[in-house]
């Protein structure tokens, strides 16, 4: 098949299961072309059926603010004609869905692809929810050829709150298992021998809560000697160090940006530490799980489909700084109930999110689309 995929090219989990679903389906030899304002994050070499493609932005003094969607939309309809795209693959509703309903639309009837929308969760609950994108959001899912979300939750409360007139599919995320796996690494260079290493990755946006991490941490700290690896960047940032200043604690922490191969990094930590708001998944908890780390996270969203509470990790309540210290101080002081976790946190990696299945999933539905549209053309003709 030949496949298009817009998707938010950052260091959040939306674009980096849209890069990897990408590199999968290349990898089974099906033809795939990225259309995005920057290179992807985690697409940083070549692979054969790999193809981007980049949205110019248009600065003219007639518009405030460049219209982005109308570029996209216009780059979808290009790359789609030229290549002959069959399915185009939307993942978030506004604008990425909207934006490939106005490019089809531009294309002859003959060239009209198929959409697949994936939903995240932002596009949802923040995004979509907002009046001023509720329609719009709305639109972009009943004109979709299928809709699917990345958690059970998620699909839920999209049917909640939007009322469509067909359910949508829960495909979840996942993993590359044999990337993210225990293995060594240079430990030495991220703490010292007697520190235990709690990490922490997000894009540290507000839903994040970072300062609960830094005060969680801080509170672990009269227990056990441990020190905090921030990896991520966003907009919190700033209010992490001041917290962390505020407690005394910025000696014990380190902030190490984006990192790329996060799965080099992550068997060092002894603690994987996310206490968002709300995930409507949670793909750095299951890359956690791959690596044998043990979680500590909020029971909140599609959370509870990813990590099992007292099994894999522990789940908390939104804000609940004390059950946080509590699990963290439990796990980082008892060797032998972290490796237990970590292992069963594997073997629910591996039972229940394996990517080659989850990759076929995303195949039948494009096959599913396909075969529809063929089947109207057959009868219009």
């Amino acid at each position: 098949m030949k496949i298009g995929i817009t998707c938010q090219a950052s260091t959040g989990g939306s674009g980096i299961l849209a890069t990897e679903l990408g590199l999968a389906l290349a990898g089974r030899g099906h033809e795939i072309h990225f259309v995005t304002m920057e290179p992807p994050f985690r697409l940083d070499h070549f692979q054969e059926n790999i193809f981007t493609h980049t949205v110019e932005q248009v600065n003219y003094p007639l518009f405030r603010i460049p219209p982005y969607t109308l570029s996209l939309a216009s780059k979808i309809s290009e790359v789609a004609e030229e290549h002959d795209i069959e399915v185009w693959h939307a993942h978030y509703a506004v604008p990425n869905a909207v934006a490939a309903l106005l490019a089809r639309d531009m294309l002859p009837p003959e060239k009209r692809f198929c959409l697949v929308t994936t939903l995240h969760g932002t596009d949802i609950t923040l995004v979509g929810g907002h009046p001023s994108f509720h329609r719009a959001t709305r639109y972009g899912m009943e004109n979709s050829c299928a809709v699917t979300a990345v958690s059970q939750w998620l699909s839920a409360e999209t049917e909640r709150e939007f009322a469509l007139s067909r359910p949508v599919r829960t495909i979840y995320d996942f993993i590359d298992a044999e990337r993210f796996r225990p293995k060594p690494v240079n430990r030495a260079a991220l703490a010292r021998d007697d520190e235990k290493i709690v990490m922490h990755i997000s894009n540290f946006r507000p839903v994040k809560r970072v300062t609960d991490v830094v005060r969680a941490f801080s509170r672990m700290l009269e227990r056990v000697n441990a020190r905090l690896l921030m990896v991520g960047d966003g907009p919190e940032r700033l209010s992490a160090v001041g917290v962390a200043k505020q407690l005394g604690v910025t000696d014990r922490i380190t902030y190490l940006g984006n990192v790329g191969s996060i799965e080099d990094l992550l068997p060092a930590a002894d603690l994987v530490f996310q206490p968002s708001e709300h995930e409507s998944f949670g793909l750095v908890h299951l890359e956690a799980m791959a690596c044998e780390v043990p979680v500590l996270a909020t029971a909140s969203g599609g959370v509870t489909e990813v990590v099992l509470h007292g099994d894999t990790g522990f789940l908390c309540g939104v804000g609940d700084i004390d059950a946080m210290v509590r699990h963290g101080v439990d796990i980082l002081s008892s060797p032998e109930t972290a490796k237990a976790m970590g292992r069963r946190g594997r073997e629910q990696v591996l039972a229940n999110f394996p990517k080659d299945r989850i990759v076929g999933e995303y195949e039948a539905v494009y096959e599913e689309v396909l075969r529809k549209r063929r089947e109207r053309l057959a009868k219009q003709s």
